[in-house]
């Protein structure tokens, strides 16, 4: 854990969640959250100068020591509307209430920053020692359903797996979801949970029917290997490639390029290399290997491998040269080029030439 130097000898910081949990594994922690028992705002702005301050939920964050810590009070919260944001009940509430609003046991561990004292109301510590993912109580899913698609991610980043009633309650809730919720979240834990590009995450969304969270459809496992295929020819929409595999995420909130990707995949199998090159010139990679998951991995192999860069090398000034004038023939005459050039990438620049000027004199017959 990295340390922060506070002076402060209150016993009210302590740092909770998941930087607790990841220096009990031995594991790098990337964000530090420090939690006040009381109001952080009022106790916190003393450490250094103030950034930035939310007084709905009593975080501030804080310069200290040449850099920004957030300082969250302790607070308590309901979920007066099931699956959506929760409210802030009380700010300022004791430590082991503000614990037990978290997900899992093994993210409500705190340690005092002053004694370095770990603190454990829920038996996070035998949890991470049998590595066990845990909920706080029976109403965990219902409340957050996406503590489901959370808990997918901590399996395949940590090796844990769900204790035998957390797993029960997870199935009962994908037999009964309420889809009322925030599917800005839900995208929000896919995004974090398929970026790990994990064959066995995803083989565990499909098995353990966690994607009907965002669709009603049955889905079934694809014979292709997803991770294999990224590792392969790569991808900026790592989570797109695996959660489009659903066929349906119109409940999600899809930038216009993600739905291009979407809409980008071809709906039937491609026969001939000119149909798989024509799909998915102006396509993005992603789009192809969505194409190769559901419909024709070979083909989708074959454009990637052996198609994809072949360009012909003729323009529309050469087409006047040959006297033709500019008309949407044009498109007619550098397909055919395109088609002969596919099966012969070789093909030079004259090589075009002749094939273009046969079909002109062929198309002044």
């Amino acid at each position: 854990m990295d340390i922060i130097k506070i002076n402060d000898t209150s016993d009210k910081l302590f740092y909770i969640g998941g930087v607790v949990r990841d220096e009990l594994l031995h594991r790098k922690s990337f964000d530090v959250d420090i939690t006040c028992v009381g109001n952080a705002i009022e106790y916190c702005s003393k450490f250094g100068e103030v950034i930035r301050e939310n007084p709905d939920f009593g975080t501030i964050r804080v310069k200290v020591d040449g850099r920004e810590i957030d300082f969250a009070s302790t607070r308590s919260e309901s979920y007066p509307h099931k699956g959506h944001l929760p409210v802030v009940e009380k700010i300022g509430c004791s430590l082991k209430e503000d614990v037990l609003r978290r997900d899992f046991t093994i993210n409500a561990l705190a340690k005092s920053v002053s004694t370095g004292e770990i603190i454990d109301y829920t038996g996070g510590l035998e949890d991470l020692k049998n590595k066990k993912l845990r909920v706080l109580h029976d109403e965990s899913f219902i409340d957050d359903p996406t503590r489901i698609i959370r808990a997918l991610k901590f399996s395949v980043r940590f090796g844990f797996e769900l204790e035998e009633h957390t797993k029960k309650l997870q199935e009962q809730y994908l037999s009964n979801i309420n889809y009322d919720m925030s599917y800005k979240r839900i995208k929000k834990e896919l995004v974090e949970t398929f970026n790990l590009n994990s064959q066995k995450a995803f083989e565990k969304f499909i098995n353990e029917r966690i994607y009907k969270l965002i669709t009603e459809n049955n889905v079934q496992l694809p014979h292709v290997n997803i991770e294999n295929l990224i590792n392969k020819y790569g991808s900026k929409h790592i989570w797109l490639v695996y959660a489009g595999v659903t066929g349906d995420l119109s409940n999600l909130p899809l930038t216009k390029i993600e739905q291009k990707i979407l809409d980008d995949v071809p709906k039937i199998v491609l026969k001939t290399d000119f149909e798989l090159y024509k799909a998915f010139e102006n396509a993005s990679v992603e789009s192809v290997l969505l194409y190769a998951i559901i419909k024709d991995e070979n083909g989708a192999r074959r454009y990637l491998d052996k198609l994809k860069d072949i360009k012909i090398i003729i323009n529309g000034e050469d087409l006047q040269k040959l006297g033709m004038s500019p008309s949407p023939k044009y498109q007619e005459i550098f397909d055919k080029v395109l088609k002969e050039k596919l099966k012969n990438p070789n093909m030079t620049k004259e090589d075009e030439m002749r094939v273009a000027s046969f079909s002109v004199s062929a198309d002044k017959i």
